[in-house]
């Protein structure tokens, strides 16, 4: 019924949208201005299909937060950057990654960088980040497994024969201060470029105990070995070093009221609750232009990625006790290693073919991949009891005491071979097509030490088809269908419990609209969908294994609206509409109140981290002789934080301002985050109760860069 209720509403606004663009004030600005033009809105997409496509000719949704917007914002992460993508909401990611949940599925797996697979866990850093592209839906028909509700690709900033040579500083009140660097040019007579960044961090953060220390290295080379053939090589070296901070605990169905600095780890963090990890990557691409209909493109990636991390943190799913008048909750001690190697090549073969009387523009692919991931978990459960309200003080010595709880010490080995073809047909003047389907050989292997190793393989095929019509040049309607697979652990180990397990099946049907205004300066775009990911895994609660009899659904809209709507203004803004419910689960989960723990099931509820009600908009206005002033908004409803509903984390709405300078050599920014000093939740866990992630206080952040 809502979904038809949605159908209706956006049925009934595209004829006011479509008058609306036909009846704006004429305003002078070409396709190729526009593009010239720095501007909020981008036209294409290389994640969508995998080659240079019109926004307006993907039949799905994709959302692009560009180097214009990245720079005004002042952004310095990820999940700073995914603020601006409507239907994307934060995952406090255990202190130690960059997480996400889209249209109201996790997608701690579904980070890509040029396309390539990139699901390590760690936190990415943005120096070497042209934009990021983040393509809605099972997307599997080109990317593989997971998916469910989308992924995040990262574009690289790639080699230019264009002189650029920039330094950049950061401070901010918090303590921040970072430099970067981006170089690049031409190497020679021969077309040959190269480009190098990086950036170097030690900062401070509002948080006790909280530091960062961080270092990205990032060289590349586009070398022409042809006319028609180019090899470009890329290097990416990054260290991240902080505490892993799992938030504030909970009580009586809310976060505690204690001042959003408090740390709940150890007094001594530097000591035992530090998150090192090593991020290091090699990639090879070349590409052949064999004649004017065929192209060949292959990339080839090796990646090495480390991670220790000591956690102290409030023991989920233990009960508060009360003594001397006062609350006590119990903690634990973790130590996570995590040691992964792996490869993946990506062969592609691109025609151009008229057939039929039809234009195909076809891509052919073939992907292997191999992953090691070894992992080493030891847990000392129950090493302190402190007040819940005051848990200050370092943690007792625990490392000459055996780990008290389950460990774990395992290599899991993931091996992936894929085929895939699509195909982009023009059908005719005013009609398009987009179909695909892939073909997966997924194979898992969990060996420890002591123990039966676990085994399986999945093989699954993944479609997509989409229909869209584009009345005239500034109008595009579409409608599509996709599918994608969650095996059994995905990215993690197997076990006795889930080995059995068959995949999920996650599908996307969308209907939606792009709207071009202004000869591209403007953009628009609607889209209604149901997404449902079936055959979900749960644990029976007679047998303890893991079996597929759960379902969850998303209900959503999704609103956009990027670009120039006059000289001298751009705008990013997004809105969306998500009603979720865990249709099937035998699943529970717990929440304390009080003494008393609280035990409910999964089942009728809404999906955690996601917000009924979510959106974003950022405004710049150029006042003159280079100076620019920007502000915005970012607001959601209330939203819960693990799938038990429990424990609500209320809506907030956070105001920033910016003060911008440009000139040829170098730039100013003063960026004020959080305006009003708004205390709220950016996020949770996710999956359980108790871990709750404060927001920051109004910080004013100072950036400036020089060319040279």
């Amino acid at each position: 019924m809502r979904l038809r209720t949605l159908s209706a509403a956006i049925a009934a606004a595209l004829p006011a949208l479509a008058f609306a663009q036909a009846t704006l004030p004429p305003v002078t600005v070409t396709a190729e201005e526009a593009n010239a033009t720095p501007s909020y809105n981008p036209l294409v997409s290389s994640t969508a299909t995998k080659g240079t496509a019109p926004l307006r000719d993907i039949p799905q949704t994709v959302n692009v937060v560009g180097p214009e917007l990245i720079a005004d914002q002042g952004v310095r992460s990820l999940a700073e950057a995914m603020q601006n993508v409507p239907g994307v909401t934060l995952n406090m990611g255990d202190g130690q990654r960059d997480q996400f949940a889209i249209r109201g599925f996790t997608a701690i797996g579904d980070n890509f960088l040029d396309g390539v697979r990139d699901d390590a866990l760690y936190f990415r850093d943005l120096s070497n980040v042209d934009r990021i592209e983040v393509l809605k839906g099972p997307a599997a028909v080109l990317y593989g497994r997971g998916s469910s509700g989308g992924i995040i690709n990262r574009v690289s900033k790639l080699p230019t024969t264009q002189a650029i040579r920039e330094v950049t500083v950061q401070l901010d009140t918090e303590g921040e201060k970072r430099i970067s660097f981006d170089a690049a040019g031409a190497l020679g007579t021969g077309g040959h470029s190269f480009r190098l960044t990086g950036a170097f961090e030690d900062s401070t953060g509002f948080r006790d105990e909280s530091f960062l220390k961080r270092e990205a290295f990032a060289p590349s080379l586009d070398l022409k070995l042809g006319e028609d053939t180019s090899l470009l090589l890329q290097l990416s070296h990054n260290r991240d070093r902080r505490p892993t901070d799992f938030g504030i605990p909970d009580n009586n169905g809310r976060p505690l009221d204690v001042d959003r600095e408090t740390y709940y780890g150890s007094g001594d963090a530097e000591r035992d609750d530090m998150t090192t990890a090593t991020m290091n990557t090699a990639t090879a691409t070349l590409s052949h232009r064999i004649n004017a209909d065929w192209s060949l493109r292959n990339v080839l990636r090796y990646y090495d990625f480390k991670l220790d991390r000591e956690n102290t943190l409030y023991r989920t799913g233990s009960a508060y006790t009360l003594q001397n008048g006062q609350l006590m909750m119990q903690r634990t001690h973790g130590h996570v290693m995590r040691d992964e190697q792996g490869w993946f090549d990506q062969l592609e073969l691109t025609q151009q073919a008229t057939l039929a009387g039809m234009k195909h523009s076809l891509l052919y692919g073939i992907e292997v991949g191999s992953q090691d991931k070894s992992l080493d978990i030891d847990n000392w459960v129950g090493i302190d009891r402190v007040p819940l309200f005051n848990p200050g003080g370092a943690i007792p010595p625990y490392s000459t005491a055996a780990p008290n709880s389950r460990t774990i010490d395992n290599v899991t080995t993931l091996e992936n071979t894929s085929l895939y073809v699509q195909d982009q047909i023009a059908l005719g003047e005013h009609w398009k097509a987009l179909v695909g389907i892939r073909y997966d050989n997924y194979r898992q292997q969990t060996t420890e030490p002591g123990k039966p190793d676990f085994e399986r393989t999945d093989r699954e095929w993944s479609p997509r088809a989409g229909l869209v019509w584009q009345p005239d040049a500034n109008q595009s309607y579409y409608a599509s269908v996709s599918r994608s697979f969650q095996p059994s652990g995905e990215q993690f180990q197997l076990s006795a419990s889930n080995v059995h397990a068959d995949p999920e099946i996650t599908t996307n049907h969308e209907i939606g609209a792009k709207w071009d205004f202004l000869g591209g300066a403007l953009s628009a775009g609607a889209s209604i969908f149901r997404l449902v990911r079936t055959d979900m895994k749960i644990t029976d609660p007679v047998t303890r294994l893991t079996v597929n009899a759960g379902e969850q659904r998303t209900d959503g809209l999704e609103l956009s609206l990027t670009g120039r709507p006059a000289a001298g203004w751009q705008i990013s803004a997004g809105y969306a509409y998500l009603d979720t419910e865990i249709v099937k689960s035998t699943a529970t989960g717990g929440a304390n109140f009080g003494t008393t723990r609280v035990t409910v099931p999964f089942e009728g509820k809404e999906a955690a981290l996601t917000p009924r009600h979510s959106g974003s908009l950022w405004v710049t206005r150029e006042l003159g002789s280079g100076w620019s002033l920007g502000g915005g908004v970012h607001a959601q409803a209330h939203q819960y934080a693990s799938p038990d509903n429990l424990v609500r984390l209320p809506g907030f709405a956070v105001f920033d301002a910016a003060l911008l300078y440009r000139s040829k050599t170098y730039d100013l920014a003063f960026n004020l985050k959080n305006v009003f000093d708004r205390e709220y939740w950016a996020s949770a866990h996710g999956s359980a109760n108790g871990l709750n992630q404060p927001g920051a206080p109004r910080t004013l952040q100072a950036t400036a860069s020089y060319r040279f």
